[in-house]
C-alpha cells in the first residue's frame, strides 16, 4: 500500500461535525468551486476505502466523504438503533456541513443501499439537495441475489455479540481474501481495515449495523424502485469476481432492465476500488463527465 495515506493520516486531514448528539468525521478536498461529488463507503469499514480514487478525483470534483454512524472515526453509540434512513439523513447532514446543495454520488457495498434511499426520496420530491447522477460498486442492490459471507450470517443471528467479540485481524484477512479477486489485500489494507472496525469499541456495533441486510428485505420494492425510476443517469462499476454481489448481480440487474451504464471488471473481487484503483477511476470519472450540468 506504498504512497496511500496510513488510517492516522487520514484521520488527521478530515474533522468532526455534530449529527444529532454524535461526532462524525468529515473529510473533503478539492476546488471549492468544483461539482461536488458524494462518496459513502461500506460495512464495516470506513471513508478510507477511497484512499486510492481521492488524489485522481479531487482534481476537478468537490469530494464529500464521511463516515457513517458506527464506522471508522465517527462515534459508536452503545446500544444505538442504526438504520439505513439515519445513515442517508447523516450524509445528508455532511453534504450541508460542506455547503453543497447538489452533488453526484459514488457508492459501495451498503452505501449503495444508502444511495438507493437517496434516489427514493429525490422521486418522492424530499431530498434537500439535487442528485446530478450515481455510481455504484459492489453492493447488495437486490436481495435476492445478496450473498453474504459466513461471518456476516452469524452477525446476523442471536450469536451476533459474540461473534463480534470473538473477531479478529486474522478472520478479516480471510475473509477480505475470500471476497477478493485476483488482487489481494495487502497486510498493511488488513491493518487499515481492522483498526477501523475495531477502534473504540467498534466490534460491539456490529451486530447492530448489519441490520441492513434486513431491511434490504423490508423495503425491496422501495430501493429497488427506486433504481428501476431512478431520475438520473446511473452507473455500475462490478468487480465480476466478487462472490457476495459480483456477476451474478449484474445478471439481475440486466433481467430486471434496469436504465443503467454497465462497467464489468473482469477477475476483480468485492473492493473495486482497493483492488483496481485505475480502472475504477476511468470508469467513475467518464461516468461523472456524463452526468448533466
Amino acid at each position: 500500500m506504498t504512497g496511500w495515506p496510513s488510517v492516522e493520516a487520514w484521520a488527521a486531514a478530515g474533522r468532526h461535525f455534530d449529527f444529532r448528539g454524535h461526532a462524525v468525521f468529515l473529510r473533503t478536498d478539492g476546488p471549492a468551486d468544483a461539482p461536488p461529488l458524494l462518496l459513502i463507503h461500506g460495512f464495516p469499514t470506513a471513508s478510507w476505502d477511497w484512499c486510492k480514487l481521492w488524489p485522481g478525483l479531487a482534481q476537478d470534483h468537490r469530494l464529500v466523504a464521511a463516515d457513517m454512524l458506527g464506522l471508522g472515526f465517527s462515534a459508536k453509540p452503545r446500544g444505538h438503533r442504526y438504520t439505513v434512513a439515519e445513515q442517508a439523513d447523516l450524509f445528508l447532514a455532511a453534504l450541508a456541513e460542506a455547503g453543497a446543495r447538489e452533488c453526484a454520488v459514488l457508492a459501495h457495498d451498503l452505501g449503495d443501499t444508502v444511495a438507493q434511499e437517496l434516489i427514493a426520496r429525490q422521486l418522492d420530491g424530499r431530498l434537500p439537495v439535487r442528485l446530478r447522477g450515481v455510481i455504484l460498486l459492489n453492493g447488495g442492490l437486490f436481495p435476492e441475489t445478496h450473498r453474504p459471507v459466513l461471518m456476516q450470517k452469524l452477525l446476523l443471528s442471536p450469536l451476533g455479540p459474540l461473534v463480534a467479540r470473538r473477531s479478529s485481524r486474522a478472520r478479516l484477512g480471510a475473509n477480505l481474501s475470500a471476497i477478493a479477486g485476483d488482487v489481494k489485500p495487502t497486510a498493511a489494507e488488513v491493518d487499515a481495515m481492522w483498526h477501523l472496525m475495531s477502534r473504540d469499541g467498534g466490534l460491539a456495533a456490529l451486530p447492530g449495523l448489519i441490520r441492513y441486510m434486513v431491511e434490504r428485505r423490508q423495503h425491496r420494492a422501495r430501493w429497488v424502485g427506486a433504481l428501476q425510476r431512478c431520475p438520473v443517469p446511473l452507473t455500475v462499476v462490478n468487480g465480476s469476481a466478487d462472490p457476495v454481489s459480483g456477476a451474478h448481480m449484474v445478471a439481475r440487474l440486466r433481467e430486471l432492465a434496469i436504465p443503467s451504464d454497465i462497467v464489468e471488471l473482469p477477475r476483480v473481487g468485492h473492493y473495486p476500488q482497493i483492488e483496481a484503483p485505475q480502472a475504477v477511476l476511468i470508469a467513475v470519472r467518464h461516468a461523472l463527465a456524463k452526468m448533466p450540468g
